[in-house]
């Protein structure tokens, strides 16, 4: 039963890291957000499993966090701003896509045999998964790095969290309760906080473009 468990988060992990890639490759804003919430569901999935594996109460609360903030309430707030701020541009890329995706893989590889002989040190039914954990949060890190746009970035880091957040409930059962709330109410605030940090840049400058940021620091 376990092992048949552990096959299907092996599943949930590996379409985890395919809208990671997709994310990496996408120039949209509006598809960007969409293939956020996907990944939310996901992992949404992923902990409930978990939680069935392990008969641990709290991973259920925390899929119904995640369902709540991650799939319904930060989607629906991304959304929210873009329309506002009457967003129709595609993303702009610091690197061509072809690149970036090459590099991408080249972090994959880095990750998965980074993250080898940890994962062997694990005793949990989704072990393996580990490494894809991490491919995703340095994907993630890439896209944040290679996208001049304000809410891509802001996008880039969310996805970061949620390879985080897969990686703590896959590989070690899942954090305190206590921290997954701490975590969720931080990464609402941020979000408040980064939209809010969008309108001003918008105000100031008429533009999402993070490099205009340099001309405050000259005034």
């Amino acid at each position: 039963m376990q092992g048949m468990f552990g096959q299907l988060i092996n599943l949930f992990a590996s379409v985890l890291l395919l809208l990671s890639f997709a994310m990496l490759a996408q120039r949209r804003v509006v598809t960007l957000i969409d293939l956020f919430m996907l990944q939310g569901a996901t992992l949404v999935a992923a902990t409930t499993v978990v939680g069935v594996v392990t008969h641990q109460p709290h991973l259920y609360l925390s899929a119904a966090l995640t369902l709540l903030l991650k799939v319904a309430l930060i989607p629906w707030l991304l959304h929210r701003v873009i329309r506002q701020l009457n967003v129709r541009w595609d993303v702009e890329t610091l690197i061509n896509i072809p690149t970036t995706l090459l590099l991408g893989i080249v972090l994959v590889i880095f990750a998965f045999n980074l993250a080898l002989p940890i994962s062997q040190l694990s005793s949990s039914v989704a072990r393996g998964t580990l490494g894809i954990a991490l491919a995703g949060v340095l994907l993630s890190f890439l896209m944040m790095i290679t996208r001049s746009k304000a809410v891509s970035q802001v996008i880039g880091f969310l996805s970061m969290e949620n390879c985080l957040f897969f990686a703590a409930t896959s590989a070690t059962y899942g954090m305190p309760l206590v921290v997954e709330l701490g975590i969720a109410l931080d990464v609402l605030v941020g979000i408040l906080i980064l939209g809010v940090f969008m309108f001003q840049l918008r105000e100031r400058f008429d533009s999402l473009d993070i490099r205009h940021i340099e001309k405050l620091k000259e005034d």
